[in-house]
C-alpha cells in the first residue's frame, strides 16, 4: 500500500473542542503518519507545490464512524412493523413488532443472510460508519438443527463485511431461554440456542479459530439479556469471555425489569454486578429503564453503555438517563439496533435532544463530547484498540461531510452534529483505502444490493 496525502478543508483533530481548518493528513500502510495543520492566522503556511499530490477532502473530516450495536438482518424490517399488524399503519409495541421480527428471522439462511448483511454493511458505510459491532444470535437452522458448518450464518456476517469495506466486531451471542423464568426456546428463537454455556463455547472456540487471519474481524461475546440466560449461567459465561468485548442488553423493557425483580428479586443491572458480568470489557446496550443504583453499579464497574436513539423511539421504548450516565463515568456510544434509521448523525444528536425533551432544558453534551461517543468510544467498545482519531498511528479512518448541501450550507463546522445527515457524506475512507467517492459506494450498487436481499427475504 503506497503512502497517501489529503488535505481536509477541516479536520476534527483530538482534545480540541471544534475543528482545525486546512490539515494535511498523511498515511502509510494504513495508518496515519503525519497530520499538519497548515494554516496560520487563516493563511496556508505551505507553498502549493507542497500539496499538488493530496487529495482534496472539502467539508468537515472526522474520524470512522462506530456502529456498536447493529442486527443486520432487521434491516429488511424498515418500513414494515410501525403498526401490530405489521403494516406501516397502526399500533403497536417492542414486543409485536418481535413477532414481525422473528418472521424474517425464520426465512433467512447462509447465502441469503450473505447478501442482506452486505447490503446492510454497504450502507453503514456509505454514512461513514467504518466498524460494525453485530449482535449475532442467528445460529442454526430455522428448527434449530445445526448447519454441517456451526457457524456458517456468522461466517456470513464476517464475508459480508469484508465485502462492504468495513471492519467487524462479531458479538456471538449466548441465548438460551425465552423468559427470566427459563421457559424453553420455540418456534424462530430454537435457531438463537446453544443448548447450554458449553454448547455457545464449543461453536464459539471453532468460529474464533476458523476467524483467524481475517485482518478486519474480531470475535466477541454477547449475553442477550437476562432474560435469555439463566441466572446460574451468566458467571460462567461472563468468566469464559474475561477481557473479551462482551455486550449484553440491558433494560430495554420496563417488562423485563419487572419479570427479573419477581424471578430474582434485584434488577437486571444488580443480577449481571452480583455475577461478574460488569467489567471495563462489557458495553450495556440501551440501558433505557435504570434505576440510580444501577447507574451507579455500572459507572463504578466501568462498564460502558451503547445508547440507539432511533431505534428506542421507533420501537416507544423510551429515553435513557444519557447525561446522568455520562456523570457516574460511563462511556457511551451509539448503535443503530435495528436499522429503522442508518445516520450517526442522527444517532448523537438525538443523546442531547431526548435530554431536552426529558428536562426541557439545553445544552446537556458538546458538540466533541457527541463526537467521542460516535467515533472513539464506539471502537473502544468493540474492541479495537487503535485510536480513533486523526492523530499519528491511528487507523487511517476518513469521513468527510459537506458543508455545502442545503442542510450544512452557512453552517460553522462544529455545528456539523447538530444540522447533517447521513446524506451528506461524501468521502470515507477505511484503513487508508477509498471505500466512498462523492456520495457512492466504489464496490456495492447499495440500493440495488438492498432491493434484492430485501425482497428476497419478505416476499
Amino acid at each position: 500500500m503506497t503512502a497517501t496525502r489529503w488535505l481536509a478543508e477541516y479536520a476534527w483533530l483530538p482534545d480540541r473542542p471544534e475543528p482545525t481548518a486546512d490539515v494535511l493528513i498523511e498515511a502509510d500502510g494504513g495508518r496515519i503518519t503525519a497530520v499538519t495543520p497548515l494554516s496560520a492566522g487563516g493563511a496556508p503556511t505551505a507553498g502549493v507545490e507542497v500539496l499538488a499530490d493530496a487529495v482534496r477532502l472539502p467539508g468537515l473530516t472526522l474520524p470512522g464512524l462506530a456502529n456498536a450495536h447493529s442486527h443486520a438482518f432487521h434491516r429488511a424490517l424498515r418500513g414494515r412493523t410501525q403498526g401490530a399488524d405489521g403494516g406501516p399503519g397502526g399500533r403497536g409495541d417492542f414486543w409485536s413488532w418481535r413477532d414481525r421480527m422473528y418472521e424474517v428471522a425464520a426465512r433467512l439462511d447462509p447465502d441469503s443472510y450473505l447478501a442482506l448483511a452486505r447490503a446492510a454493511y454497504a450502507e453503514m458505510a456509505l454514512v461513514g460508519i467504518t466498524c460494525v459491532g453485530e449482535f449475532h444470535y442467528l445460529h442454526h437452522g430455522p428448527d434449530g438443527t445445526r448447519y454441517s458448518d456451526p457457524n456458517a450464518m456468522g461466517a456470513a456476517l464476517v464475508e459480508a463485511a469484508a465485502q462492504a469495506g468495513v471492519r467487524l466486531t462479531l458479538l456471538d451471542t449466548l441465548y438460551l431461554t425465552a423468559t427470566v423464568d427459563g421457559a424453553p426456546l420455540a418456534g424462530p428463537q430454537r435457531r438463537f440456542g446453544d443448548g447450554d454455556v458449553d454448547g455457545w463455547s464449543d461453536r464459539h472456540d471453532r468460529l474464533t479459530a476458523a476467524q483467524q487471519g481475517r485482518p478486519h474481524a474480531l470475535i466477541g461475546a454477547a449475553l442477550h439479556s437476562v432474560r435469555a440466560v439463566p441466572a446460574d449461567q451468566i458467571a460462567t459465561f461472563a468468566a469464559r469471555n474475561e477481557g473479551v468485548p462482551l455486550h449484553v442488553h440491558l433494560s430495554e423493557q420496563p417488562a423485563e425489569n419487572d419479570a427479573c425483580r419477581a424471578a430474582h428479586g434485584v434488577t437486571p443491572t444488580r443480577l449481571l454486578a452480583d455475577r461478574g458480568a460488569l467489567t471495563p470489557a462489557t458495553t450495556a446496550v440501551h440501558a433505557t429503564h435504570l434505576t440510580s443504583a444501577d447507574v451507579t453499579l455500572l459507572g463504578d464497574s466501568g462498564t460502558g453503555v451503547c445508547l440507539c436513539p432511533t431505534t428506542e423511539r421507533d420501537l416507544a421504548d423510551g429515553i435513557g438517563p444519557a447525561r446522568r450516565l455520562a456523570d457516574a463515568g460511563v462511556a457511551l456510544s451509539l448503535g443503530s439496533d435495528s436499522h429503522a434509521v442508518v445516520d450517526p448523525f442522527e444517532e448523537a444528536r438525538a443523546v442531547e435532544l431526548d435530554e431536552r425533551l426529558r428536562t426541557r432544558r439545553r445544552g446537556h453534551f458538546a458538540p466533541a463530547e457527541l463526537l467521542t461517543a460516535a467515533t472513539a468510544a464506539g471502537h473502544a467498545a468493540l474492541g479495537w484498540a487503535d485510536p480513533d482519531q486523526l492523530a499519528v498511528g491511528a487507523r487511517a479512518d476518513l469521513v468527510t461531510v459537506r458543508l455545502d448541501s442545503a442542510r450544512t450550507a452557512g453552517v460553522p463546522p462544529v455545528g456539523a452534529f447538530f444540522a447533517a445527515t447521513a446524506a451528506d457524506v461524501a468521502s470515507v475512507v477505511v484503513d487508508g483505502q477509498q471505500v466512498v467517492a462523492d456520495g457512492r459506494h466504489l464496490t456495492v450498487d447499495v440500493p440495488a444490493a438492498l432491493r434484492a436481499a430485501i425482497g428476497a427475504v419478505t416476499r
